[in-house]
C-alpha cells in the first residue's frame, strides 16, 4: 500500500469527504460524521476533538478531550476570536504528544479557516502557503469569504503584512486565490 508520513496510509490523508486528513503529525482536519467514528479516531490516536460547528453533536469517548467552539458556517459568524485559543489548544495538544482532531459539519469552511489560522500561528506560514498546504491535504477546502476576510486581518495582526487579498468580483468580495476560478465560472 501507498504511504505518507511513514505508516499513515494515503487515504488518511486524502480521503473521501468521509475520512481523517491529516493537515501535521498532530493535527487532522474532518467532518462532522467521521469525528464521532470511534475507530477513525482511535486509528488516528486523537487525543482531543474540536467542534466549530453548531449542528454536529459530537459523541464522547473515553479518554478524548472536547471542546466545543459553537459557531455558523455564513459569513457574518465571528470566527476570529477564536483564532488564538483553537491554534493554542492545538499548540498545547502536540506539546503533550497528543493529537487534535478539528471538524466543523463537512470539513470545508469553519474547521478549515481554524487550520489556517493554527499554521499562520504557529508554523509561520504565510496564508497563501497555509491555504496551499491545507488543499493539498484535503482538496474539498474552501472557507466562506467572511471567513477569508477575518483570516486576511489575522494574517496581517501575525505578520504585519499580507499574502492574501480580498478582491472584488460579480460574486462580491472574494479572496484573490479564487479570481481565476470565479472568471471561469462566469465565463460559463
Amino acid at each position: 500500500m501507498n504511504t505518507v508520513f511513514g505508516s499513515i496510509p494515503i487515504l488518511f490523508r486524502h480521503p473521501s469527504i468521509y475520512g481523517l486528513s491529516r493537515i501535521t503529525s498532530s493535527l487532522y482536519l474532518s467532518n462532522g460524521t467521521a469525528a464521532n467514528n470511534k475507530l477513525l479516531l482511535f486509528a488516528s490516536q486523537i487525543t482531543t476533538v474540536i467542534n466549530v460547528s453548531v449542528e454536529v453533536v459530537n459523541t464522547f469517548y473515553p479518554d478524548i478531550h472536547y471542546m466545543h467552539i459553537p459557531v455558523t458556517d455564513t459569513p457574518i459568524s465571528r470566527l476570529y476570536d477564536y483564532f488564538d485559543p483553537v491554534a493554542d489548544r492545538i499548540h498545547s495538544v502536540d506539546l503533550q504528544q497528543g493529537r487534535t482532531l478539528l471538524h466543523c459539519a463537512a470539513g470545508i469552511s469553519r474547521s478549515a479557516a481554524l487550520c489556517l489560522a493554527y499554521l499562520m500561528k504557529y508554523h509561520a506560514m504565510s496564508l497563501v502557503n497555509a491555504h496551499a498546504w491545507v488543499k493539498s491535504c484535503r482538496p474539498i477546502i474552501r472557507p466562506n469569504n467572511g471567513l477569508w476576510r477575518q483570516l486576511v486581518q489575522y494574517e496581517y495582526k501575525l505578520f504585519g503584512t499580507n499574502t492574501v487579498r480580498m478582491v472584488n468580483s460579480p460574486l462580491g468580495l472574494i479572496p484573490d486565490l479564487y479570481e481565476n476560478e470565479v472568471r471561469i465560472m462566469i465565463a460559463f
